[in-house]
């Protein structure tokens, strides 16, 4: 590991720790909150791929209920998605909970959001270099559109990420991620309460990310706290 790549590390699990003290009554708060407006599990938990692909398991709030259709299957996002998970979802403060993740190493402040783990095969050897660095709680698609990008850009921007990292580089996404939390920009895709899946292949244009919170396919994406959605 580059003395870059140790510095990144270092400052992940500072800053992890040291958020994960000082937001600790909001995040009493938040879970408070979900318990009551959306009852037990309080927390969303997902295998998703990390690093080179291996599996970890994301922590998120909840912002979906837990509504399935007859077959078993979940009902679309846009009827489990609560006026409550919205207002949770715009706010990014869902996220929150990805600091342990920070500090155990799954994932870094900066990075390309984690997918699912669904649509591992279905990435081009292009799109799977976005794997080549730790998923992040933020990261370049995600100051750049969010969710409303095309799948096609979300992951030129995630290539390029990791193709043009520095520390730098990561000063300036957190920076934009404040921004663009505080704008609350590009949650959704237009025309849907979270997003489209990925299909694979070259993306078409206007088709975001599919992660869904709940027992959905699932991220979102990002943040310095979170904007992460994704």
């Amino acid at each position: 590991m580059t003395p870059q790549r140790l510095l990144k590390r270092a400052l992940d699990v500072l800053g992890a720790a040291v958020l994960l003290v000082v937001l600790a009554p909001l995040l009493i708060a938040l879970a408070i909150a979900v318990r009551r407006n959306l009852g037990s599990p309080v927390l969303f938990t997902q295998v998703r791929p990390g690093y080179r692909g291996r599996p970890f398991t994301i922590y998120k709030f909840r912002t979906m209920r837990d509504a399935t259709l007859p077959d078993g299957r979940p009902r679309p996002d846009e009827e489990r998605l609560t006026p409550f998970g919205r207002r949770l979802r715009a706010s990014s403060l869902d996220e929150l909970p990805e600091l342990w993740n920070v500090l155990r190493g799954d994932m870094s402040f900066v990075g390309p959001r984690p997918l699912i783990m669904e649509y591992l095969p279905r990435y081009t050897p292009e799109q799977a270099r976005r794997m080549d660095v730790l998923p992040g709680i933020t990261g370049l698609a995600q100051v750049s559109g969010r969710n409303a990008l095309s799948w096609t850009d979300r992951f030129r921007l995630d290539v390029e990420y990791v193709d043009r990292w520095n520390l730098w580089l990561d000063a300036r996404i957190l920076w934009r991620t404040v921004a663009a939390v505080l704008a609350r920009d590009g949650i959704s895709a237009e025309g849907h309460a979270t997003m489209p899946p990925f299909l694979g292949g070259a993306p078409a244009a206007g088709v975001p990310h599919g992660c869904t919170h709940g027992k959905r396919p699932a991220s979102r994406s990002a943040m310095i706290l979170p904007v992460m959605s994704s």
